[in-house]
């Protein structure tokens, strides 16, 4: 009998096929005592276990597809370069040495140890990387414990076609699962912002994630439909919904097809108004995928991952050979960089001599920070600066709560160009600055920050998280989670008023931008700038091709009036029919 299971859709696309049951075996980690005579013994275990791991991962590496996107690659050296530092290298071997336990333990407490820093985390994106710690250790402890290797990690086995469902995947796991030639992934854990799900993005392998309980429910071998896009997954399909979906599918492959044509064409309305299109950042092999797209620019650029897996920060330098090489890919295209996001609790070096945050979302977090630790902001600021003499470069400020911390920063910026002009160090003299508005208080005040900046940019993920008073990514309280709030949609029109008041340009860099359900309610509310992740951007730019502004007329304040968040949804379905997809694409 068919029946359905919901999930979160991480990567769209319709697949119908049968299920492979990914199986590994539970790993049971014990404690026991190591004799002190045998103390070196076990930590030449551990660090044959490390060799071995390390060894495994090249091997994936070197199966990895010729003209597979960089984010196989990157994400597979990720976990190499997790394998190098002592975190896990030297720490469990201090741990093996002091407490005389076996190795399996000590990895254990030292896995234990950085996990509880990443839930600390605010950032969904940056708490989600305690998945890579899990991976990276697993991996550790199964040869630490003689596990068999994983069938799918043997080349010999085929799972041509096949939908693989497992508790969970690493990036690895993908990339093999890819070379075996999957069809697409359910998974019983994990979030839209993890390594497997960009890297399912990355290779265009539908996906479904965080579908509690999939294994109890679904059996190997069973058929089922994987809609990727709407996160549902159907078991035992009858004839009937097979031929929807069927149809489905045949609607996609025409619709994709016909996208890849817009990849030169300009984000213009059907009635002539130019929209800014560009991307959002994550990783340096991204971009390959913006150039994939021919996006225009850089509407956020994430220094996150310059910062983290290190036990110091990066210096002055190091950061400004980044962004240089950054800046030669980009060949001309503007590029905004935001500056550092992390926490007070985050692994900024070891973090040890700062007291983990009882609440981090509201605490020492991003500009507040960098401004109290100016030997961490000084070096990315000058590094920002140099490297905006070599192409067009925007500085971001995230996390604005009080006009003062932008009269903080632009004083810092002040010190340091004139301590260039002293020293005959080049820089762009006209580079624009601008703040993030994700605080409802900044939002409200959007037209103080609007003075005093150059551009705004509006990101809705924290807004939204925090005008609801919620965690996004706690499942309990996540259904409030509501980009149609008519709060959120409120604070969003008063920022681009304020923009609009102050001609300074707003845009939105949130996931809000890259959702096609809201483009024209964003286009409605007076948005002309949208940075969206670059797997969106060319669908993004038919919708905006496919709306005729005048024809929206109204709609803003349609909406604002509107008391729930259900009332604009049904506005919304009404103004977004028929169906983006499947409309002819128009390429000049």
């Amino acid at each position: 009998m068919s029946f359905t299971m919901h999930g979160i859709g991480v990567s769209r696309g319709i697949v119908i096929g049968r299920v492979h049951l990914l199986e590994r075996n539970q790993l049971e980690v014990t404690e026991y005592t190591i004799p002190r005579e045998q103390v070196n013994t076990e930590i030449l275990r551990l660090q044959n276990a490390i060799t071995a791991a390390r060894l495994q991962l090249r091997t994936v590496r070197e199966h990895i597809p010729r003209g597979a996107a960089e984010d196989a690659t990157a994400f597979i050296d990720t976990h190499l370069m997790m394998l190098e530092d002592s975190s896990l290298t030297q720490e469990p071997v201090r741990l093996i040495a002091e407490l005389h336990c076996n190795a399996e333990w000590a990895l254990k407490l030292q896995r234990d140890a950085l996990v509880a820093v990443f839930d600390e985390m605010e950032d969904p994106y940056l708490r989600s990387r305690r998945d890579d710690i899990d991976h990276v250790v697993n991996r550790i402890q199964r040869i630490l414990l003689n596990h068999a290797p994983l069938k799918h990690e043997t080349l010999e086995v085929r799972l041509k076609d096949c939908i693989i469902l497992a508790d969970d995947l690493t990036p690895a796991d993908t990339v093999l699962l890819q070379h075996h030639g999957i069809a697409a992934f359910i998974t019983e854990y994990g979030g839209p912002t993890s390594h497997t799900a960009i890297l399912a993005r990355s290779l265009g392998i539908p996906a479904i994630v965080g579908l509690h309980q999939a294994r109890r429910y679904i059996r190997d071998e069973e058929q089922v439909i994987v809609d990727g896009t709407q996160g549902v997954v159907i078991v035992d399909p009858d004839e009937a919904l097979l031929a929807y979906y069927r149809q489905g599918q045949e609607r996609e492959r025409r619709y994709f097809a016909e996208l890849s044509k817009l990849k030169e064409a300009p984000a213009i309305t059907a009635d002539g108004v130019a929209i800014e299109l560009q991307a959002n950042i994550e990783l340096p092999s991204d971009f390959e995928a913006l150039h994939r797209v021919g996006a225009k620019g850089v509407g956020l650029y994430r220094t996150e991952y310059l910062f983290m897996n290190r036990e110091a920060p990066p210096d002055e330098e190091e950061q400004y050979e980044s962004y240089r090489d950054m800046i030669r890919q980009l060949n001309g295209i503007p590029v905004t960089i935001r500056t550092l996001d992390l926490g007070a609790d985050k692994t900024v070096g070891n973090g040890q001599d700062r007291p983990v945050a009882v609440n981090p979302a509201l605490g020492l977090r991003a500009v507040r920070l960098c401004l109290k630790d100016a030997a961490l902001f000084r070096p990315q600021l000058r590094a920002i600066l140099r490297a905006s003499a070599l192409g067009p470069v925007r500085l971001l400020i995230p996390m604005l709560s009080v006009v003062q911390e932008v009269n903080q920063v632009l004083a810092l910026l002040r010190e340091i160009r004139e301590e260039f002009d002293r020293l005959g160090v080049a820089y762009d003299r006209n580079m624009p600055v601008g703040g993030m508005i994700e605080v409802p208080a900044a939002a409200v005040c959007a037209d103080v920050f609007a003075r005093q900046l150059d551009f705004l940019s509006i990101g809705t993920n924290d807004l939204i998280q925090y005008t609801m008073a919620i965690d996004r990514v706690n499942d309990e309280v996540n259904y409030l989670y509501e980009p149609l709030h008519p709060g959120v949609l409120r604070l969003i029109r008063a920022t681009i008023q304020a923009g609009e008041q102050y001609r300074k340009p707003v845009g939105i860099c949130g996931e809000m931008a890259s959702d096609v359900r809201y483009v024209r309610l964003l286009l409605a509310l007076g948005l002309r700038e949208f940075s969206v992740h670059p797997a969106a951007l060319l669908e993004v730019k038919h919708i905006i091709q496919q709306t005729n502004l005048k024809s929206l007329s109204g709609l803003g304040v349609r909406v604002l009036a509107c008391s729930t968040g259900a009332e604009i949804a049904a506005i919304l379905a009404d103004i977004n029919s028929p169906p983006a997809a499947g409309a002819a694409v128009r390429v000049n």
